[in-house]
């Protein structure tokens, strides 16, 4: 009666495992057999599943495409991880910890599958190691694409851009206005935007007090009793020459000994008339202008560089204007002032650069485009712009130490241009740093420190609950 019981209860056992299979799987092959009870007490399999750890499963022995037996499944090992063995070198090698095979932050002390059935990947001694380096194996650096660079020194160019105006050398702008009441008899046929030389008649005019010291000066030249001192007439013509009268005027009426009734005005410089307040027929005041001259082949560009740039300027650095009107054409000058403050609202300094303008191209607020070279031509120790890891207040680079390791180095950056950043401190002539895929070395050098947290926590957390345990 105790073996028909028993018989019936393997059977019944049988057949659940069986649904279950059926029930979890879909799947049932064509060519199960129910294997028979074995005689002598031996256990009876529940089912087989693949060798190879497939999610396949027989009610019977069967084999698998490659000729493989399916593995029996017995009622009291039916709970426990199917685990692909270790290869030879694997084996020989502690086993820290087992990490999630999908990279999430999730580790485990022993062998355990995912939700979606996959082995954890187990880390070996080798593997983890705690020198401050990240190691990769060689197909992830082929598949992410990662090169070094040797760090050598280079002259770093800095370009520094900024916008400017024209605006006219102020030593190069005269005034014509009388020293004393005057009368504007007859204008020259000139104009505002007109071209005019050094001494090129301009206007006659006629003023009592020029006429008066004229006549005292010829007085004094001509007289028989001290005209051929020249003491006594030099007072009388430095009154000429306080009054503002044309030199060639003093040297005609010294010549001619007649003081004209009119005085001839000439322009001062070569230059484009700016300004022509003269009318023929008015009266002008002491003071007022009656001509504005500015001579135009030398003139100014005021630009305006970023603050955070003005470490990097100094007098005499090379500059080359492009004007917008003259998209095609460069000029080119030298810093002659920094000027010795800051505007407020746009946190500028503003420079200024002496320009050749043989031909008058260039005009009074016309906008143009600076750059501005800052390179002193000293090699510094330099790497690519891409291999700097910057957090904003932090910058490192990732250093290849060969053989698959990284480490990552805190470095001091200096000036920046073409391509290239200036090191000052934290690397050494002929090192080689990584200039891509740095960021997914990063990210796996932190995918690792958090899985590291996770497996040290992990036995300590296992601690507590088990004392917890024992006190409750």
């Amino acid at each position: 009666m105790n073996t028909q019981r028993l018989l019936t209860a393997l059977a019944l056992t049988g057949s659940l495992a069986l649904g279950a299979a059926w029930f979890m799987n879909g799947r049932w092959s064509a060519h199960a057999e129910v294997a028979p009870a074995t005689e002598g007490g031996a256990r009876t399999p529940l089912y087989y599943r693949d060798p190879g750890g497939a999610p396949l499963w027989s009610a019977g022995p069967r084999k698998d495409e490659r000729g493989r037996d399916y593995l029996p499944v017995y009622d009291d090992d039916q709970a426990a991880p199917a685990e692909p063995k270790p290869s030879q070198a694997a084996s020989s090698r502690k086993i820290l910890y087992y990490r999630n095979p999908m990279g999430l932050p999730d580790s485990s002390p022993v062998p355990k599958k995912d939700p979606m059935g996959m082995n954890y990947i187990p880390v070996y001694e080798g593997d983890d190691v705690d020198d401050g380096t990240v190691k990769l194996s060689p197909g992830k650096i082929q598949r992410t694409g990662v090169k070094s660079e040797p760090v050598a020194r280079r002259s770093i160019r800095v370009l520094v851009k900024a916008p400017g105006t024209i605006q006219l050398d102020e030593r190069r702008v005269s005034v014509i206005a009388m020293r004393a009441e005057s009368f504007v008899q007859k204008i020259a046929d000139v104009t505002t935007g007109t071209r005019v030389k050094a001494g090129q008649p301009l206007m006659e005019i006629y003023s009592a007090a020029v006429a008066s010291a004229a006549a005292e000066y010829l007085a004094t030249i001509t007289s028989k009793t001290v005209g051929g001192v020249e003491t006594y007439g030099r007072g009388s013509r430095q009154r000429l020459v306080n009054l503002d009268v044309p030199e060639q005027v003093i040297a005609e009426m010294e010549r001619t000994h007649v003081a004209p009734v009119t005085i001839h005005w000439s322009a001062p410089r070569d230059g484009i008339v700016l300004e022509r307040n003269a009318i023929e027929g008015m009266r002008a005041n002491p003071g007022d202008v009656l001509f504005r001259i500015a001579d135009t082949s030398l003139v100014w560009a005021l630009v305006d560089v970023a603050e955070r740039d003005l470490g990097n300027i100094a007098v005499g650095q090379s500059v080359t204007v492009r004007a917008r009107s003259f998209p095609g054409r460069t000029f080119t000058g030298r810093i002659a002032v920094i000027y010795p403050q800051v505007n407020r609202e746009t946190r500028t300094v503003r420079i200024r650069v002496e320009l050749a303008n043989p031909d008058a191209v260039l005009l009074p607020d016309m906008y143009v485009d600076a750059d501005i070279d800052t390179a002193d031509g000293a090699p510094v120790l330099a790497v690519q712009d891409s291999s700097v890891l910057d957090t904003g207040t932090r910058q490192a680079v990732l250093v290849d130490k060969g053989d698959g390791r990284f480490e990552p180095r805190e470095v001091k950056l200096g000036r920046r241009g073409g391509g290239y950043i200036e090191v000052r401190d934290g690397l050494a002539d002929g090192e080689a740093v990584v200039t891509s895929a740095n960021f997914l070395i990063d990210a796996e050098s932190n995918l690792k420190a958090a899985l590291k947290g996770f497996a040290e926590a992990a036995p300590q957390a296992s601690g507590a609950g088990h004392a917890a345990g024992e006190h409750k």
